[in-house]
């Protein structure tokens, strides 16, 4: 909590040195959502505790990570801050269309959402990171709920990977079992490692367990645009999702149409805003390592970060 205090110390002093500057903004909150992993949770702390040390109001609400971006375009959110290519491109384009919402800007960050394994399952599957390899060796990920099919264990429903339209697209022997959050994912792993039992999970980049578990993506056909769309687009010519999920995906941050004449300097300050891989993994540590409360892990961050951020304010 001392880092807590030392920010709402800081803001004082912010808008007792730019009093003009924070009368700009609207007295009124805005509302930050909070989905169901770590970095995302952090980051958002992270911003709504910066908006804070500019005089402004925050509001946390939990929302639905697909959802979301129609929340933000009839402005009942005012912005997201992880916009993920391969998860939520579609939803974000989508909404994009309609109007309301607009792009405000990349993270310096390059994102990989995919199939992943830890380094020890390669030993049961030598041919790894080939897909062909992964599902010839499907009998090794094999459990008594998927039979004699290798389980592979997706994200959360709600992240719409389309793990099962792969799975039939290239006739994989797997069957896809979600996950109900990202704890449950790195629990799997961490159960796995004490025996060095193969397994092959949903992860994505940037995020602290590639520093914690070194492992490998599994290399699907390259993803080309219009697969998700299009059968005669990939192998195989009658179903789409026949391809991994792009390599070098975007991060990018959306805001309501709204925000910047509502909230000009805090609109401002989220178009400057850009993390990158080994920052946003370091939020999730502080959670999913370190065991920090989000709010008291955004503070820490952002006091040993000052330089980074406090720019970003323009003070």
């Amino acid at each position: 909590m001392k880092y807590r205090q030392y920010l709402l110390a800081s803001a004082a002093a912010v808008m007792m040195t730019a009093p003009m500057a924070m009368a700009e903004d609207s007295p009124d909150p805005i509302v930050i959502p909070i989905h169901n992993w770590s970095s995302q949770i952090v980051m958002s702390h992270v911003v709504g505790q910066i908006f804070e040390s500019m005089g402004n109001s925050v509001e946390y609400v939990s929302t639905d990570s697909q959802a979301v971006y129609e929340s933000v375009r009839l402005g009942d959110v005012t912005l997201e801050l992880e916009v993920w290519e391969g998860a939520f491109g579609k939803s974000f384009n989508e909404a994009v269309s309609k109007g309301g919402l607009h792009d405000a800007g990349d993270h310096n960050a390059v994102t990989r959402e995919d199939w992943w394994y830890p380094a020890w399952t390669k030993e049961a599957c030598p041919g790894l990171p080939a897909w062909e390899a992964l599902n010839d060796c499907a009998a090794v990920f094999a459990t008594p709920e998927t039979g004699d099919k290798g389980r592979f264990l997706g994200g959360p429903v709600d992240w719409l990977k389309h793990d099962a339209e792969r799975v039939e697209a290239l006739d994989m022997n797997f069957t896809v079992v979600n996950a109900g959050s990202a704890s449950a994912l790195w629990a799997e792993v961490a159960a796995a490692e004490k025996t060095k039992r193969p397994v092959v999970i949903f992860n994505w980049t940037p995020n602290f367990a590639e520093a914690v578990w070194p492992g490998e993506f599994v290399e699907f056909p390259k993803w080309v645009e219009g697969c998700d769309k299009d059968p005669s687009v990939g192998p195989n010519p009658d179903a789409t999702y026949d391809c991994g999920n792009p390599a070098n995906g975007y991060l990018k941050k959306a805001a309501w149409d709204g925000m910047k004449e509502k909230w000009p300097a805090a609109y401002k300050t989220l178009t400057e805003i850009s993390f990158t891989n080994p920052q946003i993994a370091e939020m999730a540590k502080l959670v999913d390592i370190d065991e920090m409360e989000p709010e008291d892990a955004a503070a820490e961050w952002l006091a040993a970060n000052e330089g980074l951020w406090k720019p970003w304010t323009g003070s």
